[in-house]
């Protein structure tokens, strides 16, 4: 019995938890470009059926609804299994800080039995939010990070460092073919518009010709990748020999400040910037040393930020237009 019913099985099988999700779609489709069959699980808390409608019919998809921190059950092969799910955005897992944690927590021991039990390769999505407020700057994967464990920030922060913690332990005491993806600040199309995050918060408000909100002054830094990149940089680790976490992003770093100056600019808006107080243990600094990804993977990212903002603004008109 497979879950891919009545097929034989002549391609190899991905399991994508997050799946509808900002990444888990894109990954899926990276995944069906290179001829995975692909197994889409989502609780749909914060993914939503909009980022997969387009692979309705696809014999090589399968999605299923279902919260990753309950037994997974799945017949027959697996080869891959990859998991993201899980509230990914400040306001996201400020709305849901026990559902956070428990998908860090319970959502990872779920699916690396599952991996353990088909005897498939797994990874795991991490974040640079494992570094919390970093003291070392860029970020490389051997800091340890800055992160306060009981600040509001720490559902996440905290959910995904010891998430990293039980991946390595499966993969010394299970000898579990293990990945650690350490992912930094994202975007293109399929971002929700009120999640939060400053790219589509800063384009959504510019398109609709309001203030765009900026928390501090504006000085803080973040880097940011085009989410093609990162997934290519992602398909790559899951086919290496890495085990260690390993950073995916783009080292190319802007103030936010920076940031909003070139949205309005972009989207021809005469929006102004509204100042407000900083949120408690937002990151000062946000950039990737990517030495480790370029060495072992042969990676780095290639779509500029005026193509990677324009697409995504693109996205972004043809989302409100349609509301």
């Amino acid at each position: 019995m497979d879950v891919f019913t009545n097929q034989k099985r002549t391609k190899k099988t991905c399991v994508v938890t997050g799946g509808a999700g900002f990444l888990g779609s894109h990954l899926t489709d990276r995944l069906l470009a290179a001829g995975y069959r692909v197994v889409g699980i989502d609780n749909l808390l914060t993914g939503n059926v909009r980022n997969i409608e387009h692979l309705a019919g696809n014999a090589d998809y399968r999605f299923i609804e279902h919260d990753v921190t309950n037994f997974i059950y799945l017949p027959g092969e697996v080869d891959f299994v990859f998991h993201f799910a899980s509230p990914a955005s400040p306001i996201d897992y400020l709305e849901y800080p026990i559902p956070t944690l428990k998908v860090g927590a319970h959502g990872t021991h779920n699916t690396l039995g599952l991996a353990k039990s088909k005897g498939a390769t797994y990874l795991i999505a991490s974040t640079s939010e494992v570094y919390g407020d970093p003291l070392v700057h860029p970020q490389t994967e051997d800091y340890w990070g800055n992160v306060n464990p009981i600040g509001p920030r720490g559902v996440y922060d905290e959910a995904k460092r010891f998430a990293e913690a039980m991946t390595m332990a499966y993969h010394r005491f299970h000898r579990l073919d293990t990945k650690i993806v350490r992912i930094f600040n994202t975007y293109g199309p399929r971002m929700r518009l009120e999640d939060g995050r400053v790219v589509p918060a800063f384009i959504g408000q510019a398109l609709e010709g309001k203030p765009l909100t900026v928390f501090g002054d504006g000085s803080q830094t973040r880097s940011f990748c085009f989410v093609s990149d990162l997934i290519e940089g992602i398909f790559r680790l899951a086919h290496s020999d890495c085990h260690d976490p390993v950073n995916i992003g783009n080292p190319n770093e802007m103030t936010i400040k920076q940031f909003g100056e070139a949205i309005i600019a972009k989207t021809g808006t005469d929006s102004q910037m509204d100042f407000r107080p900083l949120p408690v243990d937002d990151p000062q600094v946000r950039q990737p040393d990517i030495s480790k990804a370029k060495a072992l993977l042969d990676w780095q990212p290639k779509v500029t930020f005026d193509e990677g903002i324009a697409e995504t603004i693109r996205y972004f008109k043809s989302f409100l237009s349609a509301r």
